[in-house]
């Protein structure tokens, strides 16, 4: 008959096994895992689903030349659309204040202004307007990044 301080021995040196297979296990497919392009993906749209939005002064740049570019587009779509407007051409001048609120830093404020000075029927078009902007830039900050992420 076996003795008891051997069966305990083989039993722990049976446990120790387990655990190094199953540690082995876990290691191999987190390297599987973390090496496929679709988890990076996913996690990547996760990550940016998790960031804060910022909003107001908190949403300028820190990059000076960034902020300076931004600021010439915004004023550069701002009079583009009022000289469209001016001239009657409502779509044309809805689609570069679209443009102006998308690099807005404060696109909530601008709304009402635009709300005040607008007549209605083209502040209602721009109301229209906005969702699909705001699709299109999606669709272009994404594709940029998964270029980006395919150079890396």
């Amino acid at each position: 008959m076996p003795c008891v301080r051997t069966v305990l021995c083989l039993l722990a040196a049976l446990a120790a096994c387990g655990a190094v297979a199953f540690l082995g296990y876990c290691v191999y497919f987190d390297r599987k895992r973390r090496g496929d392009p679709a988890f990076r993906r996913r996690l990547r749209d996760k990550r940016r689903a998790q960031q804060p939005k910022t909003e107001g002064r908190g949403a300028q740049l820190c990059d000076p030349a960034k902020n300076e570019k931004l600021q010439e587009l915004f004023l550069q779509e701002i009079h583009m659309g009022e000289l469209w407007l001016s001239r009657g051409e409502h779509q044309l001048g809805v689609e570069h204040l679209s443009n102006a609120l998308l690099v807005c830093g404060q696109p909530q404020e601008l709304l009402k202004v635009f709300q005040h000075t607008l007549p209605p029927k083209v502040f209602e078009m721009l109301l229209h307007k906005i969702p699909l902007i705001c699709q299109q830039f999606e669709a272009d900050m994404n594709e940029q990044e998964y270029l980006e992420d395919d150079r890396a």
